[in-house]
């Protein structure tokens, strides 16, 4: 008699599909206003930012011609203060724009930044409404609902020199897949009892190419209009959808005030008590003060 072994099966998680980035069609809109560039996807890297600081500081000009660069996954993305930013492939967005640029004054870039990706993300809006996709000086967008106003994306600006060269790499992360999907960490300046937002619940259906193949082209038009003429000409844009203007806020100083839009520099304009005051983002981290909300301690 032959033995008989119990048949077993397992299941597998089929993997991910691929995901089809839309790299042709980018560097097709994007190679006649900016000579020599390239998109470059990584299936997974440290930080976009970081990769193209870590190029740019080894090799110099030589590693200055202008690039996107995505991610899918991220291990180590960083935020403003180096706070940290972690997903899974196809939740977030994540990429860098890495180029010579050469302002007569770099105040405000962040916030240019921010509008871009804003005017791609929700580019209609009727004009008896207010936007959904806001702007929270100096370089976030909230996304307002129900819900509330949370944190849909963020955007970190960093610059290096080498000889007279001017390098900006500016990382940009935006939650794309819906809060169901997504375990959601708890990001800054916003309430702790608000879940990030997701571009899905404005977009129904987006995934992380799609919304790259949105914001990529206008982004790197914005920052050659920003090059050649500094952030004034983004001043009324930005009010359009300033977050902030009109309500009190607390600098991380203690001091509050209350909001009154960006100057033409690009900073936040808050009259305190002792005055106005313009605050760069160098200074401060602005938070807004919600009703029944606990101070910082």
């Amino acid at each position: 008699m032959t033995e008989q072994r119990p048949h077993t099966s397992t299941m597998s998680t089929p993997p991910p599909a691929p995901i089809r980035w839309p790299a042709e069609a980018i560097w097709e809109a994007v190679a006649p206003l900016l000579p020599g560039f390239t998109v470059e996807v990584l299936p997974t890297v440290d930080s976009t930012n970081t990769e193209l600081m870590r190029r740019f500081r080894a090799a110099g000009p030589a590693a200055a011609e202008p690039v996107l660069l995505v991610a899918e996954q991220q291990s180590a993305g960083r935020g403003r203060r180096g706070r940290a930013w972690q997903s899974r492939t196809g939740d977030s967005l994540t990429f860098s724009l890495g180029m010579a640029l050469q302002p007569a004054d770099w105040s405000g870039l962040s916030l240019a930044v921010g509008i871009s990706i804003a005017e791609s993300l929700q580019p209609q809006v009727p004009a008896t409404d207010q936007p959904r996709i806001r702007l929270k000086w100096p370089n976030d967008l909230w996304l307002a609902d129900a819900q509330g106003e949370r944190k849909l994306a963020g955007i970190l600006v960093e610059t290096a020199s080498w000889g007279e060269l001017r390098y900006v790499v500016i990382g940009v992360g935006i939650n794309v897949r819906t809060l169901a999907l997504t375990p959601a960490p708890q990001l800054d300046d916003q309430p702790a009892a608000l879940a990030p937002a997701a571009l899905q619940d404005i977009l129904p259906g987006i995934d992380v190419a799609q919304a790259l193949a949105l914001v990529a082209a206008p982004l790197v038009q914005a920052v050659q209009a920003f090059g050649l003429f500094g952030f004034a000409p983004f001043q009324a844009r930005f009010a359009a959808r300033d977050a902030l203007a009109g309500r009190a806020v607390q600098l991380s100083d203690g001091t509050e005030g209350m909001a009154h839009g960006v100057g033409e520099n690009g900073a936040l304009l808050v009259h305190t008590a002792a005055g106005m005051k313009e605050i760069t983002s160098s200074e401060v981290s602005v938070r807004p003060v919600f009703p029944g909300s606990a101070r910082p301690c």
